[in-house]
């Protein structure tokens, strides 16, 4: 087994089993210097490795130069067939990197094989060169994909498709979508904090720089300016359907809120005024959603599995954005998927990258 594991190529993907112990002396081989694993066992988990790869991507461009070339052995539909894979080579990654600095622009499917979403809201296509195919919810999945290979903060500003009636004050069956991804360290909050800067500078930017065409919209559409806070309100999504309790809010057969449902869009509005009353700010964040409404990737709070590691940012009673932690586990990612219903055949390549 050790001479075996001695051969197996440098950038190869494997699954270990064993036991994480202190080391009897600092391991000096690895950038892990006080913890080392007692292997039970080892597989390698895919065809071919990043090492291979990148020798399988030079031999092409020598073999351009030299007819009796006998070609790579690693095809085109090899690699895209494992593009998870394929993307942690340094030519992939530089090709990225090139257009890029920080987070990364991708341009995603727009015609995909499964739902990324509620398998409710998606347009489909009956016969996509004699399969079915669906337009895209959003580029959850592939975004997802690209973190687990190893490209760490990933952005795309792109169309997006929903079957959903656009006769309602926030529902369009076509807009444009800015969807980020990006690795966390320790807490989900990394990625909110991201994001609440991020729409923070475009509010101050718009407020600072456009001041003629908001005055030109404002003759129009008359509305207040926008108010937001340097620090922006957190409100755990049980204090704010509280909110809506103590305000004595019923729904339309005359029930109060539940912290176990989702809030709908009726709902929503009546929080951003009671917010605005008690914190002065039109912008602010419902953290903690409840589980029930929350697609398949999501992940569970681990101390409550009643609700999520998840947010939405709300603008004036109208929710702008949702985000959260995503499954990174194969296992609960697939109990999740069957218990909504979701067919993870459909999904194979979304799935190999866990």
């Amino acid at each position: 087994m050790v001479q075996w594991i001695e051969r197996i190529p440098t950038g190869s993907i494997i699954i270990v089993t064993g036991q994480i112990k202190k080391p009897d002396r600092p391991v000096t081989g690895t950038t892990k210097h006080d913890v080392e694993i007692s292997i039970r066992e080892l597989h390698v988990a895919v065809p071919f490795t990043v090492y291979e790869d990148e020798v399988s991507r030079q031999k092409e461009l020598d073999d351009d130069d030299d007819a009796a070339g006998t070609g790579s052995h690693i095809t085109d539909r090899a690699r895209l067939t494992h593009r998870i894979l394929d993307l942690r080579t340094s030519t992939s990654k530089a090709i990225f990197r090139i257009n890029a600095g920080g987070f990364i622009e991708i341009h995603t499917p727009k015609l995909q094989g499964g739902a990324t979403e509620s398998g409710s809201s998606v347009f489909q296509l009956d016969d996509y060169f004699g399969r079915p195919a669906l337009v895209a919810q959003s580029p959850q999945l592939a975004k997802q994909m690209c973190i687990a290979a190893d490209y760490e903060k990933v952005y795309e500003i792109g169309p997006v498709f929903r079957a959903k009636n656009s006769n309602t004050p926030r529902h369009l069956t076509e807009y444009t979508g800015l969807d980020l991804e990006m690795a966390i360290e320790k807490h989900y909050h990394e990625a909110l904090e991201v994001i609440d800067g991020v729409l923070k500078h475009i509010f101050k930017g718009i407020n600072e720089r456009f001041r003629d065409e908001l005055g030109a919209a404002k003759r129009h559409f008359p509305h207040e300016d926008l108010v937001w806070l340097d620090k922006t309100p957190r409100i755990p999504f049980k204090e704010g359907v509280q909110m809506l309790i103590d305000s004595s809010w019923t729904d339309e057969s005359g029930n109060p809120p539940s912290p176990l449902e989702d809030i709908h869009t009726r709902d929503e509005i009546l929080p951003g005024e009671l917010v605005n009353e008690r914190y002065h700010t039109d912008y602010y964040i419902l953290d903690n959603l409840t589980a029930s409404a929350r697609p398949f990737y999501t992940m569970p709070d681990p101390n409550d599995p009643k609700v999520t590691n998840t947010f939405d940012l709300f603008l004036r009673g109208q929710e702008i954005l949702t985000s959260g932690q995503r499954i990174h586990d194969a296992q609960m990612l697939e109990e999740q998927m069957k218990a909504q219903g979701v067919d993870s055949s459909s999904m194979e390549d979304y799935m190999d990258g866990f």
